[in-house]
């Protein structure tokens, strides 16, 4: 049956839920996983059924008004721990080449007047240095406080992913947004025992082929020997062993490198695992039928919200999966100014898939709302257009400005899936009658 990835991320999950992560997830094994809310798949399952998508849902039973006070003050020793998993990141990280970077670990290049340098590379004045103290403050508090955070303040989360992790605080942040810290606890060794075990030597092949190919101007793995491209392999020889039946697909690289560059390896690996499972179910298989879908539905979603760019891709036969396969699969590492790159993952990892949408349709609007069949005569103007937005229109502040005006609920996406599903099934069918 055709999965569609939950909405929001596992920050519902709680310890009592987890099962044993043995065998790969399928439809029906990993709801065991989240909390009592209803999701998506639930509803595909069982259509019949009432969902409700109130707070009230996500309640750890173990969070009573008399122990509640436990979770809200915020303890020095706790403090040290988020803070010493977040240097830790840091320390392993070791500079290859004697190169520039940016403040995100990305070369510099000298040669080029490139205006997103000169943007990444401003020093902070004062009072920008006090709001970010101020934010990391809060951050602080909710990571040290995170389960009476998830069952009583998820809009809090989520309005603080919107505004932005501090980027002090991603790593561990990104961690406990999607759940990678409750299986790392259940089992500390794992990882180090998938590591052990043997791989088949085409997929180690494919793996090793690809570590240069993912972000090689970034000073993490510019190095073939280095710390960076070695962690790399690990992270993708682990999930190809724990998941054989999915083994390894190129996209997988891209997700585990921007993961690297902020977490130890082993967090890497629960962090890819649990996007996987949780997040982008179905987009690692071969045949690619959730991305087709996916795809379906976002055409459907540019009818709605940019009438002229649809109506210029659906005269031209422009198949969705020519444009948005390497977005939604890479989930835009590839395709935005890193401050952007950085924003979006931010707010994916806490509201999920319907993210991945609403980005989409923001980049088909403006690459396309003004065009029309003069200024784009054939698929390739058109395909052009969508490949080369303009810079200023990807900036971090444009993109979520414009992201936040796309009013895409849980209801729309769960509607349109059901009716891509049934008109996937139906082509399928006539093509295995011929």
């Amino acid at each position: 049956m055709t999965n569609i990835p939950r909405t929001r991320s596992p920050i519902h999950v709680h310890e009592h839920q987890i099962v044993e992560p043995l065998k790969t997830a399928s439809a029906t094994n990993t709801i065991q996983r989240f909390d009592t809310r209803r999701t998506y798949q639930d509803q595909v399952d069982s259509p019949t059924k009432t969902t409700s998508f109130h707070n009230s849902h996500l309640q750890d039973p173990s969070m009573t008004s008399r122990n509640m006070n436990n979770y809200i003050s915020l303890s020095d020793v706790a403090l040290g721990e988020v803070q010493s998993e977040c240097n830790s990141v840091l320390d392993s990280s070791i500079r290859t080449i004697d190169k520039p970077c940016d403040k995100y670990g990305f070369f510099l290049d000298s040669d080029e007047d490139d205006d997103d340098q000169v943007y990444e590379s401003k020093t902070p004045t004062p009072q920008q240095m006090k709001s970010l103290r101020e934010r990391e403050k809060k951050w602080l508090q909710m990571l040290n406080n995170w389960k009476y955070y998830i069952n009583f303040k998820w809009e809090k989360i989520r309005d603080r992913c919107r505004k932005g992790i501090p980027h002090s605080l991603r790593s561990q942040a990104w961690f406990y947004l999607c759940g990678g810290q409750i299986q790392k606890r259940r089992r500390p060794k794992f990882y180090q025992e998938l590591l052990n075990r043997d791989i088949p030597e085409d997929i180690r092949s494919d793996i090793t082929k690809d570590l240069h190919r993912q972000f090689p101007m970034h000073e993490l793995f510019a190095d073939r020997n280095g710390t960076g491209q070695v962690d790399l392999f690990n992270v993708l020889k682990a999930f190809a062993v724990y998941k054989p039946k999915i083994g390894y697909c190129q996209a997988q690289g891209p997700i585990a490198a921007v993961l690297l560059m902020h977490m130890p390896a082993e967090h890497a690996f629960w962090s890819l695992v649990a996007l996987n499972d949780y997040y982008i179910s179905g987009y690692f298989v071969h045949n690619l039928e959730e991305i087709e879908i996916h795809g379906h539905m976002l055409f459907a979603f540019i009818k709605k919200y940019s009438p002229s760019a649809y109506s210029l891709l659906k005269k031209q036969n422009i198949e969705p999966v020519l444009y948005m396969t390497e977005w939604f699969m890479c989930i835009y590492s590839r395709n935005l100014p890193w401050s952007s790159v950085l924003r979006v993952w931010d707010m994916f990892l806490c509201e999920g898939v319907t993210i991945l949408f609403k980005v989409g349709i923001y980049l088909v609007d403006v690459s396309l709302r003004n065009e029309s069949t003069k200024t784009c005569p054939s698929m390739y103007e058109t395909c052009q257009k969508l490949r080369n937005i303009p810079k200023k229109l990807l900036e971090e502040e444009q993109l979520i400005k414009g992201i936040r005006h796309i009013e895409l609920k849980d209801s729309d996406l769960l509607r349109e899936h059901k009716i891509q599903v049934k008109k996937y099934r139906k082509t399928r069918s006539k093509l295995d009658l011929k």
